[in-house]
């Protein structure tokens, strides 16, 4: 039985090392104590307490400087017992260690931040996704963040025993998305077509079919159907699930034959929900306590990828004709079965219509999870209002399908039989060719992207916080313990 979002419940707070908040308060520009920015000693170890090293404000000098210490402090961590292994006294050391590393980073990046996007795109010329960021980045200035070997040893662990580095990651695209000059380069170069996508387009366009395995995608008379079917988790989204509902967003964008997305749920072969169609769990919280939920291939791709596509379209490159943005903008219908449980009711906030079934519901349970609800704080408040988004991301409140307040969700509510043709009506409606210039000029009003960009600066961080926070992993670990005892045989 999966863990969904609608088990998580908030439990007694764990034992483990509670990971660094320095990024709070040790902004770029916050002055050092007195004497504490003095350049290191050639004799002194800036991980036994040494002065941390000066910037000068020259890109090159400050990126070898900083680079040089911040790989004494992380060979420094690594020098103590694995986290799960340590004492009170090589933990309180750690911490120590990352918060000096931490506030380090943050220094340089808040002074450099755009001249190291600026040399890892080759002067803006390149459009880098954020998993190529990530890894150039960890090249090109060693220690800043983790690399791909160190990302892969941790993810070979639970979430509880994991050092926490994907932290790091959260401070620099902290630091980008809220760059006024990197951020946006940063979301258009999201907005492209993956390789993945252009790989598959050709067989796409010519057949109609697209297997993508937890997710299908077919074309019939202009409409595209997005089907997913992660059966095992009741279509809980995972790293793998993202990358295959971007790619199949990107197919029904790129295709001409396509004039019209459906995105829906497959019908289930899980003993919960045998023979039904199901919207989406959320997020996979066993791939989540197993550490298997990355911060950039999941909470950040997830977010300035697929929903952001639904929401602003694809980015071909150039300006088209007549000096029009050239992004590719179609109209999407969700189809809700069952229920769209966290992540799942994020994905509607992202739909320009959602046809429900009447048995359905739908919930946010963020805070019983111990995370940040994806771009749902941005979207659900327009769309609900301050009140009633409350209610659903801090009380947890369900909402069925029968409730006013969830016109704000779902803009139309059937019994479940009428369901198909209600959606069909839907789609051919959307059919229109005035649908895509209308599409952009509401998502001017609804979310202009300056706005989406700064909150994704805070929720890169924020989230990647959370991700390490000893309330989650007691949350995880208790909706485990629950699991276990309702499902003995791991069923």
């Amino acid at each position: 039985m999966e863990l969904s979002d609608s088990d998580a419940t908030s439990v007694r707070v764990s034992q483990a090392v509670k990971p660094s908040t320095s990024w709070l308060s040790a902004g770029g520009d916050t002055p050092a104590p007195r004497g504490a920015e003095r350049s290191a000693q050639a004799d002194g170890s800036v991980a036994d307490g040494h002065e941390l090293p000066t910037l000068s404000g020259v890109f090159g000098a400050d990126r070898q400087r900083v680079s040089r210490c911040l790989t004494e402090l992380v060979r420094a961590v690594d020098a103590l017992p694995p986290k799960a292994k340590r004492s009170q006294g090589p933990g309180r050391r750690a911490e120590a260690l990352h918060e000096r590393a931490r506030l380090l980073r943050r220094r340089f990046l808040g002074r450099h931040a755009e001249r190291l996007y600026e040399d890892l795109t080759e002067g803006f010329t390149r459009s880098l996704r954020v998993e190529e960021i990530a890894v150039l980045a960890a090249e090109r200035c060693p220690g800043l963040v983790p690399g791909p070997e160190r990302l892969a040893a941790e993810a070979r662990l639970p979430q509880w025993e994991k050092e926490g580095w994907e932290i790091d990651q959260g401070l620099l695209f902290h630091a980008l998305f809220g760059s006024a000059v990197a951020g946006p380069h940063l979301l258009r170069s999201m907005l492209r077509p993956t390789r993945r996508s252009l790989a598959a387009l050709p067989a796409f366009r010519a057949t109609g079919r697209a297997d993508l395995g937890a997710v299908s995608v077919t074309r019939r008379e202009g409409i595209a159907q997005v089907e997913v079917r992660n059966d095992a988790y009741l279509n809980a989204e995972d790293d793998a699930l993202v990358e295959a509902l971007e790619t199949a967003t990107d197919l029904v964008l790129l295709d001409e034959g396509s004039r019209v997305g459906v995105l829906r749920g497959g019908v289930m072969s899980h003993p919960a929900y045998r023979g039904r169609r199901v919207f989406s769990a959320g997020i996979n919280l066993t791939h989540l306590f197993q550490g298997k939920i990355s911060l950039v291939g999941f909470m950040l791709r997830r977010e300035v990828g697929y929903l952001a596509k639904f929401v602003h379209g694809l980015h071909r490159g150039e300006d088209g004709p007549e000096g029009l943005p050239s992004r590719v903008v179609k109209p999407w219908v969700g189809a809700v079965d069952s229920f769209a449980i966290g992540g799942g009711t994020q994905i509607l906030l992202a739909l320009d219509r959602v046809v429900t079934a009447e048995d359905a519901w739908f919930s946010l349970p963020a805070m019983d999870e111990g995370l940040v609800p994806g771009a749902a704080n941005l979207r659900l408040v327009h769309a609900m209002g301050s009140r009633p988004s409350r209610q659903m991301i801090f009380w947890g409140r369900r909402l069925r399908a029968g409730d006013p307040e969830t016109s704000a969700l779902c803009d139309q509510v059937v019994p479940a039989r009428e369901l198909d043709a209600a959606v069909e009506r839907a789609a051919a409606h959307l059919d229109n060719p005035a649908v895509a210039a209308n599409k952009r000029m509401l998502a001017i009003g609804e979310e202009p992207v300056d706005v989406f960009r700064q909150y994704m600066a805070a929720y890169a961080i924020e989230q990647a916080v959370r991700m390490y926070s000893p309330d989650l992993i007691a949350n995880l670990e208790r909706t485990w313990i629950n699991r276990s005892r309702r499902h003995p045989a791991g069923a």
